[in-house]
């Protein structure tokens, strides 16, 4: 069992780091990010006797995570909505800010309004470099419905960023 566990540490810890970001980046807040890394991470060693030598630990491990952020996700929208009263001001273009910043922010914004599957791709692939043959295998889908899905996902992105500035409050579609 320590040589196992030994094996398990050496090749899935390395990769937390990446794990976390990737979670951030699916718009979870910090605490939950690490949830689901820790999640991620139990998952893994629980079923390490499946992981084969020839198995790609990264991809292997980036399924999983991308499996319990669906599965959690399910699990959230079965719950009732809650409503916040209490508005938070938000500060309006170009009175302080950075203008990288404030691109930034946009281009965030625009993907946190993809659907999930179109901007889970478009983040393995842009910021986890993940080729669209590795994407298929994480997702457990064909490479085309990843290629369908990144060329969308794109095609949004582009009219989202290059569209009218809407006021707070307003929503896409």
């Amino acid at each position: 069992m320590p040589a196992r566990q030994d094996e398990f540490e050496r090749i899935a810890l390395p990769l937390t780091r990446g794990l976390l970001g990737f979670a951030r980046r699916l718009g979870l807040p910090n605490g939950s990010a690490e949830d689901l890394v820790q999640s991620t991470l139990l998952q893994a060693w629980r079923k390490f006797n499946q992981f084969g030598p020839e198995t790609n630990m990264r991809a292997w491990l980036y399924r999983i995570l991308i499996h319990l952020h669906y599965e959690q996700a399910r699990r959230a929208r079965r719950r009732p909505v809650t409503i916040s009263f209490m508005e938070t001001g938000r500060q309006a273009p170009g009175t302080g800010r950075d203008s990288r910043i404030e691109e930034s922010l946009e281009v965030r914004e625009a993907l946190d309004r993809l659907p999930a599957e179109q901007r889970t791709v478009i983040l393995l692939a842009v910021t986890e470099g993940f080729t669209c043959r590795e994407i298929a295998e994480i997702l457990a889908v064909p490479i085309g419905t990843v290629m369908s899905r990144m060329s969308r996902g794109r095609q949004a992105l582009r009219e989202e960023l290059l569209a009218e500035p809407r006021g707070i409050g307003q929503e896409i579609r």
